[in-house]
């Protein structure tokens, strides 16, 4: 199968086109920067039942809500004073804050799975915050790709994803290539449910305090928490130097491989990258993928997370 899946007769041509299928209650994949979101109109209760439904996506697994701005985010959530530092700080852009949900916004209740808390960001991509104006609506936009596969990158892995049954507006490939840190605000303390785009040591850098880890044993309260996730169809074997028979090796810095995730070690690259060339890999298919030890410094904790998750046991 190709991985440049050719443009579907469904799909939306412009933003205009993307916005009607939304305001329709029909689903729409839109690009953003971290990865492709699989796009619903956030206060449509049964819109919002076809992402879960399209995916395969367990119902107690919450959804990011997308907003165009601030003050979009604000109508839905309550922001504390360090809320406000970070979202004005680095929205738009790869960071989701999980904050107390206002009473009596318009919002699904299926979008937060039953919760007090909702997630929300401002994506820093400007076909998605044109759409997200346009339809003047939030968006409930969790990966567009099938629950627990690889993050999709490209309109093309989109299509290849759901067999091109869903419509998917092409921005060109993702720049950041994993999905948005998502932080809890409870009072003073701020808690990474989910390593991503942003790395932990920026948000520190800002507020000048420590951000906690969950507990292990934490209930879900937003996405990306499951422990078998963006798994792709081959097995992963972590933290290899080089391939056994019958593997592919998914090289970073001066382990080389089949392909290489980043031949100079540059972080920003292999996180743009890692989606992509997993992708790349599985389609060839192999039964089983080995990748290079990645750093955790820096975006590496990100990195590291996603394939922790992609090679844990498979229910």
């Amino acid at each position: 199968m190709s991985l440049n899946a050719p443009a579907s007769a469904i799909d939306p041509k412009t933003v205009e086109d993307a916005a009607a299928l939304l305001r329709a209650g029909q689903l729409c994949a839109f690009p953003t920067e971290t990865v492709y979101g699989l796009g619903a109109d956030a206060t449509d209760s049964d819109a919002v039942l076809s992402i879960y439904e399209a995916k395969g996506r367990p119902r107690f697994n919450p959804l990011i809500i997308h907003c165009s701005d601030l003050a979009m985010a604000e109508t839905l959530a309550e922001f504390s004073p360090l809320a406000r530092t970070l979202a004005k700080a680095f929205w738009p852009g790869p960071l989701t804050l999980v904050l107390p949900k206002r009473t009596g916004v318009a919002l699904s209740d299926i979008t937060t799975a039953g919760l007090s808390s909702v997630a929300l960001r401002v994506p820093a991509h400007p076909l998605a915050l044109e759409l997200i104006a346009v339809v003047g609506k939030p968006l409930a936009a969790p990966s567009a790709n099938p629950s627990g596969r690889l993050s999709p990158t490209s309109a093309s892995q989109v299509r290849l994803g759901f067999a091109g049954r869903v419509p998917v507006l092409d921005g060109g490939p993702c720049s950041a290539g994993v999905e948005s840190t998502i932080i809890s605000v409870a009072g003073d303390t701020l808690t990474q449910l989910r390593a991503g785009a942003l790395s932990r040591e920026e948000i520190e850098a800002l507020v000048g305090q420590q951000v906690l880890d969950p507990a292990k044993d934490a209930a879900i309260t937003a996405p990306g928490m499951l422990l078998s996730h963006y798994a792709p169809n081959a097995l992963i074997r972590l933290n290899a130097d080089a391939a056994n028979p019958g593997e592919a090796m998914l090289g970073f810095g001066k382990v080389s491989g089949t392909i290489n995730l980043s031949p100079s070690g540059d972080l920003h690259e292999a996180a743009r990258n890692l989606f992509a060339m997993l992708n790349q890999l599985d389609e060839t298919g192999i039964r089983a993928i080995a990748v290079a030890p990645i750093p955790l410094d820096g975006l590496g904790e990100a990195i590291n997370d996603r394939l922790e998750r992609a090679a844990a046991p498979r229910g």
